[in-house]
């Protein structure tokens, strides 16, 4: 099955239709491997380097701060034990890897439920090509307005669109991908979602 979606030009003028795959833009999204896709997504991207130094670690403390016996206080055996100020710290963070795990169809179908979720939304718009003789902002920014588009835009465009690309890129509402780096969370984060005919996905994904 596939629903049609009007396909526009840079001008903003319609040049005809495009099908939109159902298997990718018209499935009932799956919110629990969305949100377990996602989760995994920002788990990925934290550095996880927070480190501490245990007693080993601190430097100093070799020699035992007072004798053992005859002080009248608790024995002790370095000043960089815990329970000093400037010891060495108990249970602290240790560089890890917060990686989770996500099987390669889950990443797939939460790929496919953000996608028809903008397509459900009506926030798919797919341009025929863009033209520009050379690269320049300004003329990227009347094409949103002939568009109509406003907010965060993800604009998925070809890898070898130099001039597409640079005309783009200095726009901060517009994130710019190629088809290959599409993924749930950042379609979720967009307002809209621009294909051309070259970048739209196709029964593959």
């Amino acid at each position: 099955m596939t629903s049609t979606l009007d396909l526009r030009t840079q001008d903003g003028s319609t040049a005809g239709t495009v099908n939109l795959d159902d298997t990718i833009f018209g499935i009932e999204p799956n919110l629990a491997v969305l949100h377990q896709v996602v989760m995994a997504q920002l788990a990925a991207r934290r550095s996880g380097s927070a480190n501490t130094k245990t007693r080993a670690e601190v430097r100093g403390g070799g020699a035992k701060p007072f004798r053992q016996k005859g002080t009248g206080r608790a024995r002790q055996g370095s000043i960089r034990a815990p329970q000093f100020t400037g010891g060495g710290i108990v249970h602290g963070p240790k560089p890890r890897s917060y990686r989770q795990k996500v099987n390669k169809k889950m990443t797939q179908l939460a790929l496919r439920s953000a996608l028809s979720d903008r397509a459900q939304s009506e926030r798919v718009v797919v341009v025929d090509a863009w033209h520009f003789e050379s690269p320049r902002t300004k003329d990227a920014i009347s094409a949103l307005e002939n568009l109509g588009l406003e907010g965060k835009i993800m604009m998925v465009v070809a890898a070898n669109d130099d001039s597409t690309m640079k005309s783009f890129r200095n726009l901060p509402s517009v994130q710019l991908v190629e088809a290959a780096e599409l993924n749930a969370y950042d379609i979720l984060c967009a307002d809209w979602l621009v294909f051309t005919s070259e970048t739209l996905p196709g029964a593959d994904l």
